[in-house]
């Protein structure tokens, strides 16, 4: 059974020459950085980045990560983050490819899940806030559930 997609987005970067090793190879905990540079952009693209989270009254910590490199990625590099939003009402679980962007190679697999936790309280919240569904389905790809 296929997986339902939410939404999709892309974000394209340059990879600095901070980010690699002496082979010019990218440092393997710069991936996710890279992930949390592509979901920010997605997030404020919806107009629910991290500080009308906070205003919200939750925060959203990665409670899981999954990373699988294929190809490494180098310095001066161009790279396209194509994100499928794959759950929105008990976490957000998203799932990341990272490509070359101008042949589109396929260089990185990644998962990644965040909860909602009150701010007030430290508690995880099992269900997602309203606010948070009223968002995303403001993406223009924002696809509902059959």
């Amino acid at each position: 059974m296929n997986k339902h997609i939410y939404c999709r987005h892309s974000h394209e970067l340059e990879i600095p020459f901070f980010d690699v090793d002496p082979m010019n190879i990218v440092w393997h905990g710069n991936y996710v950085k890279y992930l949390e540079t592509a979901r920010c952009a997605f997030l404020s693209s919806i107009g629910y980045d991290y500080t009308e989270m906070a205003r919200q009254g939750c925060g959203w910590p990665i409670v899981k990560i999954d990373l699988k490199y294929i190809r490494p990625a180098r310095f001066g590099q161009k790279i396209r983050i194509d994100m499928e939003i794959v759950e929105i009402e008990s976490c957000l679980r998203i799932a990341y490819t990272i490509r070359d962007a101008a042949s589109g190679e396929k260089l990185t697999r990644a998962t990644t899940t965040q909860a909602a936790v009150s701010v007030a309280t430290g508690e995880m919240q099992f269900q997602t806030p309203a606010s948070w569904l009223e968002a995303v389905k403001r993406h223009p790809t924002f696809k509902e559930a059959v």
